[in-house]
Formats: structure tokens, C-alpha cells, sequence
């Protein structure tokens, strides 16, 4: 049985501590947020995503899918559902500070800290872009980094296509990440 925390916030070290549930556990500004396991929809949806994005990925980066932490500081660890990297950025343990991008796919339990609490974490920790999928669209909508604030990049419904250049060129048709 894991021991929590009184009266004080969730640190890395708290989370490194947490059961291997089943459940995901991330920290922003110190609170604890639990999430279940993905559904089936959602990591199909993240597959296809992964394979786009990995097989246009260039040299020197590296896309990688949850769980994996990113360790924005003591108090803020979060495991987005994709994200991309310097390879030489990881640690073996975690990825010490912001990706140059994190993805999340939206899902009825994490629709509200995906859009809110995780958005606004990784602005504040300066990650260059952020994308969110929605399945039920399908949609995406991409942020990037710009004079310390996120502007809407691009966004795209269905049949659609997406092109970003961050954080390397590459297009997205939210349709075709379904089955």
C-alpha cells in the first residue's frame, strides 16, 4: 500500500512511489491527477499516429507514446499520449524538461485536464507545440509556442488535412487515423 502525502504537495518522488495499477499518475503544480487505461479506440487512434508521425520523424529526433514521464519539475510530471524529442534530450528514467511537442487524444475522462490544467503546463514550461486529437471529431488542433503564449497553429475535421511545420514538417488527415 502506497502512502499519501499530508499536507504538503506530490512530488516526482511521491509519483515514483505510486502502484502499478493499470492507472496513469501525473503531477501538475503538485496535485496528483489519476487517470484509467486508455480504451481501445484511443490507442488504435494513437497507433496510427504514432506510425505517421515516427515514420516522417527526422534524424536526431525520437517519437515515443506513453506511459514515459516528462519531468517538467519536482512538482509538474506528465505523460502526454505521444511525444517527440531530441534523442540526446532523455534521461533513462524520464525526459528532464518540456518535449519539442506533446500529443494528447481526448477522451471523456481526461477531455478537461488535456484542454486545461495539461495545456497550460506545457505552455508554462515553454514545450514549442502541443496538439490535441479529438476521436469523436475526428479533429486536431495544433498549438504552437509563440512569445511565450499558445496560438492556434492549424486545426483540421475529418477528411481535412492538416500541415504543420513544427516540430518538423508533416500533414494529418484526422480521418485517417480511424478505422
Amino acid at each position: 500500500m502506497t502512502a499519501l502525502p499530508r499536507g504538503r504537495q506530490f512530488t516526482a518522488a511521491d509519483l515514483a512511489a505510486m502502484p502499478d495499477d493499470g492507472n496513469r499518475y501525473e503531477l501538475v503544480d503538485g496535485a496528483l491527477i489519476v487517470t484509467p487505461s486508455p480504451r481501445f479506440r484511443h490507442q488504435r487512434l494513437l497507433g496510427r499516429l504514432y506510425s505517421h508521425l515516427d515514420s516522417t520523424c527526422p534524424a536526431g529526433l525520437v517519437v515515443l507514446f506513453a506511459p514515459f514521464d516528462v519531468r517538467i519539475s519536482e512538482l509538474t510530471v506528465l505523460q502526454p499520449d505521444l511525444l517527440v524529442a531530441p534523442r540526446t534530450a532523455f534521461g533513462e528514467a524520464n525526459l528532464p524538461g518540456a518535449p519539442l511537442l506533446a500529443v494528447e487524444v481526448l477522451s471523456p475522462s481526461t477531455r478537461h485536464i488535456d484542454l486545461g490544467l495539461k495545456r497550460s503546463a506545457y505552455e508554462a514550461a515553454r514545450c514549442p507545440a502541443y496538439w490535441v486529437v479529438d476521436p469523436e471529431g475526428p479533429s486536431i488542433t495544433a498549438w504552437e509556442l509563440r512569445g511565450g503564449e499558445y496560438v492556434v497553429a492549424g486545426t483540421a475535421t475529418g477528411a481535412e488535412t492538416l500541415t504543420l511545420a513544427a516540430p518538423y514538417p508533416v500533414s494529418i488527415t484526422p480521418v485517417a487515423l480511424l478505422d
